[in-house]
């Protein structure tokens, strides 16, 4: 799997103060996510799976098990009922909270593009291998 042993940083994002609004998040809290480059990386451990969030703001772990729904909650503070699947190298994440999110992210040897989706607005974000 190309995201094996990588971690990832924030290189640029496109609509994602648009997706932010659109999802719910206050003002203060959408200038945050504005300012941080988080670092991302995905750890498999039998069969399950952590992905990581790190940045000044926030670190978080989201742990699952691929198809098995599981209560995440979101670095909002909003809780979702979330089903992950991995087929090769793109992880599909599916909350289920007022209306339906969908967050893509398609790992390669050199980045991640993320995609989120909620309502009609699509973000994209692309994390580089650091």
């Amino acid at each position: 799997m190309a995201w094996e042993g990588k971690k990832y940083k924030l290189d640029r994002q496109e609509n994602f103060e648009e997706y932010m609004k659109k999802i719910g998040v206050g003002m203060v809290l959408r200038k945050m996510g504005m300012s941080v480059h988080p670092t991302v990386y995905l750890v498999k451990d039998g069969d399950e799976y952590s992905f990581h969030t790190d940045s000044t703001f926030k670190n978080t772990v989201m742990k699952f098990k691929l198809g098995e729904e599981f209560e995440n909650e979101t670095l909002d503070g909003r809780k979702v009922q979330t089903v992950i699947t991995l087929d090769g190298n793109t992880m599909t994440q599916v909350e289920k909270g007022e209306k339906k999110s969908v967050i893509v992210r398609e790992f390669s040897d050199s980045e991640v593009v993320v995609t989120c989706e909620y309502d009609g607005v699509v973000s994209k974000r692309w994390y580089k291998v650091v």
